[in-house]
């Protein structure tokens, strides 16, 4: 895809192009995905470890092993909190830039301003709906018309996907991060890194899921500036 797009409406609002913004969300999410399979790696080591203290079995590991696993599994944390970090914010900036487009393409289709794409994601509790209204905006002013010019048929099952698991997620992340927090007994700690470790394999899904998103409207709105087909 070229990345200049051509501005329909003289004095009016102008279209940005998203592409380059996009292909870095890409670069970043695989960042993500890569920080979650170290912290499952991580974790994976912890749990081993931990059954193996449950079991007695003194034999299997020593000291300088537990040292290592505590090490490894807090540096993954530090990972995967600079790549989430990072991430949101070039998808803020993204996710702004396709809304504003969104209201060349048909300003009639959006429910909330713009200022939402980024607000809506700070709004205590609200945020787990806000967000999702704004792409469903976005992704419906952005699908291109039918072959005929009549109504776009809309389809929003990526949409949803990406944005169920991302809640899911987040939730399940914040109780899984207080149960470890918490665990002091081997067993603990063993329940709270099982937790933790479906965890990170849900986010791998979240981010393969919200990449996809990312691509997908990307080419959406390159193809609706130039008349392309996606």
């Amino acid at each position: 895809m070229s990345t200049p797009m051509p501005m329909p409406m003289p004095g009016g609002p102008r279209l940005a192009s998203p592409v380059g913004l996009g292909k870095a969300l890409v670069a970043l999410f695989c960042a993500v995905i890569a920080t979650d399979l170290f912290a499952l790696l991580a974790g994976a080591r912890v749990h081993g470890l931990t059954t193996d203290i449950i079991n007695e079995d003194f034999d299997a590991f020593t000291d300088e092993d537990l040292d290592r696993a505590d090490l490894l599994y807090s540096a993954s944390g530090v990972a995967q909190v600079a790549a989430v970090i990072a991430t949101a914010v070039v998808f803020l900036v993204w996710f702004h830039r396709v809304r504003r487009n969104a209201d060349v393409f048909d300003p009639s289709a959006h429910r909330m301003s713009a200022g939402w794409a980024i607000g809506g994601w700070f709004v205590p509790f609200a945020n787990f709906l806000l967000p999702r209204r704004v792409a469903g905006d976005i992704w419906a002013a952005s699908t291109l018309p039918g072959p005929d010019g009549g109504a776009p048929r809309v389809s929003y099952a990526l949409v949803n996907a990406w944005w169920t698991a991302w809640v899911c997620t987040l939730v399940l992340g914040r109780y899984a991060s207080r149960v470890y927090d918490r665990a002091e007994e081997a067993e603990e700690i063993r329940q709270a890194a099982a937790v933790l470790f479906a965890v990170d394999l849900l986010d791998i899904v979240a981010a393969v899921l919200a990449l996809l998103f990312v691509r997908k409207l990307t080419r959406m709105q390159h193809a609706r500036a130039t008349g392309a087909r996606v």
